[in-house]
């Protein structure tokens, strides 16, 4: 072969490399996740953006979490950033607080919902507070990860919606995501962000897939609200596991010629409801619908604030879906507690009874 030959052979050889290469990174940009995967693919992007991030729960490491979220990271990144931790969950956040004062981003994973009590102290007197409280000079750069929720048979304690306790507490950021693609990035957008945030994940929505941009950009802030479907008659506002309920109702009542807006708001502090006044203003009505218990719960606050927003545009009082003033039940009873696509019609219909 001559020299000639063998450069021709060379750089034939490159090109194919490079379309290897470029045709391996185009289908790796985009996947098919669930909520699971997604958020397992968000914490990994985070981790390998930024050697400060550090995971750290109990069995998050070799097990991979209860759910499995944080699979497969300890392998990768070591026991150093995904750290297996005792089980004392006040020890887990007292740990990070020290861990984010010293420079770091610590992810803290609390097993289940019902599990985070036992770090409510710690949470409320020290996370929330510790920016205020040094005048601004220290920052707590904390991701709280909490499954919350009910549908999944689980037994006391595995399956409630604690998130009006924090969302009541000045200093904390709440979201919660309801499907994968706001799972990859939302994750992504707490960990980057200097003041600690409670980031509640919708268990029964862990197992449901779409396709994910993995190289693309968040398409919103953390702290918005996004219209999923856009309609004319009513606003359903909600959140979480209950986007995908509200979106099932918003199909039923198409076909008898109603059309439902439905609002997923993803931030419940700070509430982000400019959305839904705007579309409370055109459409006269709302019906907000949240698994969590009925008195004082968020739906309580953005039925308060539409109504002194939005009281002239109101056809019918704001109505709310909820879950019941009970502890939550056992798992055999759990889906005569939950709101379900029923009573979601049900309440729509009550605002066109007025």
């Amino acid at each position: 072969m001559t020299t000639t030959d063998s450069t021709q052979a060379l750089a034939a050889d490159r090109a194919a490399t490079s379309r290897t290469s470029a045709s391996s990174a185009q289908k790796s940009a985009s996947a098919n996740l669930n909520v699971i995967k997604a958020i397992n693919a968000g914490l990994r992007r985070s981790m390998e953006n930024d050697v400060k991030v550090l995971v750290m729960g109990e069995d998050v490491g070799k097990l991979g979490g209860v759910f499995r979220v944080t699979d497969g990271l300890q392998k990768d990144f070591g026991e150093d950033r995904v750290i297996d931790t005792p089980l004392a969950e006040s020890g887990i956040v007292g740990t990070a607080i020290g861990l984010a004062l010293r420079g770091y981003r610590p992810v803290c994973e609390i097993q289940f919902d019902g599990f985070v009590m036992p770090a409510f102290d710690q949470i409320v007197s020290q996370v929330a507070k510790m920016h205020f409280r040094s005048g601004g000079r220290l920052r707590l750069p904390i991701v709280i990860r909490i499954p919350y929720g009910g549908s999944i048979g689980a037994v006391e304690h595995h399956s409630e919606s604690p998130e009006a306790y924090f969302a009541h507490t000045p200093g904390l950021k709440v979201v919660t995501c309801s499907n994968p693609v706001d799972a990859y990035w939302m994750i992504q957008q707490a960990i980057e962000l200097d003041d600690p945030v409670v980031f509640f994940e919708p268990k029964r929505r862990y197992y449901e897939k779409a396709d994910v941009d993995l190289d693309g950009s968040p398409d919103l802030p953390l702290e918005s609200a996004r219209v999923v479907v856009p309609g004319t008659d009513a606003t359903v506002a909600t959140y979480g596991p209950m986007v995908k309920t509200c979106l099932d109702a918003a199909s039923a009542a198409a076909e008898d010629g109603r059309s439902l807006e439905v609002i997923d708001l993803r931030t419940l502090s700070p509430l982000d409801l400019t959305s839904v006044y705007d579309s409370v203003r055109r459409t006269g009505r709302l019906v907000m619908v949240h698994e969590a218990q009925r008195t004082l719960g968020i739906g309580a606050e953005v039925a308060a604030r539409v109504t002194e927003e939005c009281f002239y545009s109101l056809e019918a009082p704001v109505q709310r879906v909820t879950g019941y003033d009970t502890p939550y039940p056992p798992a055999r009873v759990e889906e005569e507690y939950l709101p379900d696509l029923d009573r979601v019609l049900d309440a729509v219909d009550r605002t066109f009874g007025f």
